[in-house]
């Protein structure tokens, strides 16, 4: 960790930045390309399915991250990064012969490896720059979570000019190969133009680097990271499926809106780092953790139009049913009056609800002629309830959601140089480990929560639940520290 600012560090965390972004924007790509081949039945992949390629990347990128952390730490950023981004290429374009689920998900395990490029790019950064400048700098390196926007913006628009809009289906073969080709050139530029530096800890043994990980705190951020970082990897993929599930969107809409949920929380991670180092990043992990509970509690309810049996009206007295009208139902000379259907729920699809609706009405269950008993049901009633979930409120929701995790991602990180300043790389590697195990379970959560209850909001309960834990943890162990540093007064007996 330098104690100053120098010029070599801003073009050191730029060379950072690009890289870790085309890394991202390649470790998201099955979130488009396996939507667009199950959807055009290029394979037939069930949810399931589609969970396990969207995650096994993920799973790739995830435990290789403390490996690639510690390696790092040992021999610096240049050699680690430049060989990485060339490594990953390989399996990238053998993806474009994949022909089979096995064969697919392989190429997809290899290609994982651009997600440790997150824990190679965090302790390079770190080392380069001062303690007052830590959340700055490693929120502006970990806006390249930007590359997932990238993907689900532009993939998309790829795959329908490539495959000629369907006609020329094969086609989708060449987007692995252009991503092979972009993480080839990366890798030549970062070896050439960056220099490599190493921490103050490059000589410790493995034992002595892995020492901090007995500290239950590393595990306590690393469960914040699965919430703010591993979950908007999985969402990044899944609300592609879920956009053309729910709202039937095409492809190139349903990346556009998933756009809203990555990108802000990508580029808003520079900010959350500056609002870190301003306000530390204890306050600001309660203001996303609350925050996220609140805006995941909004997302559970489903749209839905809920049938349900309303008021009916029995006949006070027994006799013979002697007329039935739209609006009557006569029995001897009593007339019962009902409402009927108004069809207002017909209307409102192409509105705007921001709260369910309902609409009730009533039906004659009697027919002329007919003899009744005294409390008997002559009309039942029917209520349904409407709840929209206007794509339009989703949206604005989801990237609200995206930019308080983009500013919990950076919060985390901002704590891990306070607590562990020489072992940055060790530490944030296994807390990217367990965040970037949530990029891989979260998907195939979903997939089996989906399976289960047939609800495609299933996935936010998920969420509102380990936000809830992470919340609550947080806050007994703050509470514990307060206690420990403000002791009560003991109680003393004076004797006279």
């Amino acid at each position: 960790m330098e104690a100053v600012v120098i010029g070599r560090a801003h073009r050191i965390l730029a060379l950072n930045t690009i890289a870790f972004t085309v890394c991202f924007a390649c470790w998201m790509l099955n979130g488009v390309l396996v939507t667009f081949l199950a959807g055009n039945q290029v394979f037939d992949w069930g949810p399931i399915e589609i969970g396990w390629l969207l995650g096994i990347p993920v799973l790739t990128g995830s435990i290789f991250r403390l490996p690639a952390g510690m390696l790092t730490d040992k021999f610096g950023g240049r050699p680690v990064f430049g060989i990485l981004l060339l490594l990953c290429a390989i399996p990238m374009f053998f993806l474009s012969q994949a022909n089979s689920f096995f064969s697919f998900a392989l190429c997809s395990f290899g290609f994982g490896l651009t997600g440790v490029g997150f824990a190679v790019g965090i302790a390079f950064t770190s080392v380069w720059y001062p303690k007052n400048w830590q959340g700055t700098a490693l929120g502006i390196f970990g806006a390249g979570n930007a590359g997932a926007a990238i993907t689900t913006m532009l993939a998309p628009t790829l795959l329908k000019n490539l495959t000629n809009d369907g006609a020329n289906i094969e086609g989708w073969r060449t987007l692995p190969v252009i991503y092979a080709t972009a993480l080839v050139v990366m890798g030549v530029i970062f070896l050439v133009f960056t220099k490599n530096k190493k921490p103050q800890s490059h000589g410790k043994t493995v034992g002595q680097m892995l020492l901090p990980l007995k500290s239950m705190r590393v595990w306590r951020f690393g469960l914040y990271y699965f919430l703010v970082f591993g979950c908007f990897v999985a969402f990044s993929q899944w609300l592609v499926p879920y956009f053309t599930n729910v709202y039937y969107l095409p492809l190139v809409t349903a990346g556009f809106f998933a756009t809203a949920f990555s990108l802000p929380s990508g580029l808003i991670r520079a900010f959350g780092g500056w609002m870190s180092d301003k306000f530390g990043g204890r306050k600001i992990m309660y203001w996303v953790l609350g925050s996220s509970m609140i805006i995941c509690f909004m997302l559970i309810v489903p749209k839905m139009e809920i049938h349900s049996p309303g008021r009916g009206i029995n006949a006070r007295v027994p006799g013979t049913v002697t007329e039935v009208t739209e609006s009557t139902v006569k029995i001897g000379n009593i007339d019962y009056k009902f409402g009927h259907k108004s069809g207002k729920l017909d209307r409102l699809e192409s509105g705007l609800l921001v709260f369910p609706t309902k609409e009730v009405w009533q039906e004659p269950i009697v027919q002329v002629g007919e003899k009744v008993k005294k409390n008997q049901l002559i009309v039942k009633g029917n209520s349904v309830i409407y709840f929209q979930a206007n794509i339009w409120i989703f949206v604005v929701l989801v990237f609200a959601i995206g930019s308080i995790w983009g500013i919990g991602k950076a919060a985390v990180y901002r704590l891990i140089p306070d607590y562990f300043p020489n072992e940055v790389g060790v530490v944030g590697g296994m807390v990217g480990v367990i965040g970037g195990l949530g990029g891989f379970v979260c998907p195939i959560i979903f997939g089996y929560l989906l399976e289960g209850t047939g609800l495609w909001t299933s996935c936010w309960m998920f969420m509102f639940f380990l936000s809830a834990i992470c919340l609550i943890w947080m806050y007994n162990v703050v509470q514990k520290l307060n206690r420990k540093d403000n002791p009560p007064p003991k109680l003393t007996i004076d004797s006279q």
